[in-house]
């Protein structure tokens, strides 16, 4: 897994991720042309989002339904991340870096880290912005 970690995380919204392509044996790519750039590889992302559901999974280290503005996705191994058990109820806003598992119909993660964002609101008020800002400068 370590290997897979080279790059920093990409912050992304739901919507964002859903629309991604997986190269042939490669990464995630998120499409771009709208902005006249070339695909940006994703293969680890950022987001942040509501927990809407806390459930187990097997040998897996469970899994949580989040929800950002755009839409839900789901979050795998989150029992096993340090940090990541307290952040597990249903309400609390919390960031998640991990690794793409899936795009479509809903995005999928691996964690990597979490941690609970609940405390300050401004967390959840500036999310859109960051990542919109992140997608203007980012090449």
């Amino acid at each position: 897994m370590a290997g897979e970690l080279r790059n920093p995380p990409v912050k992304v919204l739901a919507a964002q991720l859903r629309r991604c392509l997986r190269a042939p044996g490669g990464p995630w790519l998120l499409g771009r042309e709208e902005s006249g750039r070339a695909p940006l590889a994703v293969p680890v992302v950022w987001m942040q989002g509501t927990v809407l559901a806390v459930e187990p999974e097997g040998g897996q280290g469970g899994l949580a339904r989040l929800e950002d503005e755009s839409g839900p996705f789901t979050v795998l191994g989150v029992e096993r991340v340090p940090k990541g058990q307290p952040c597990l109820s249903a309400g609390k806003y919390v960031m998640v870096m991990g690794l793409v598992q899936s795009c479509s119909p809903e995005p999928c993660l691996r964690a990597v880290k979490m941690t609970d964002l609940s405390a300050n609101p401004v967390h959840r008020k500036m999310w859109r912005l960051e990542v919109e800002d992140l997608h203007k400068n980012i090449s």
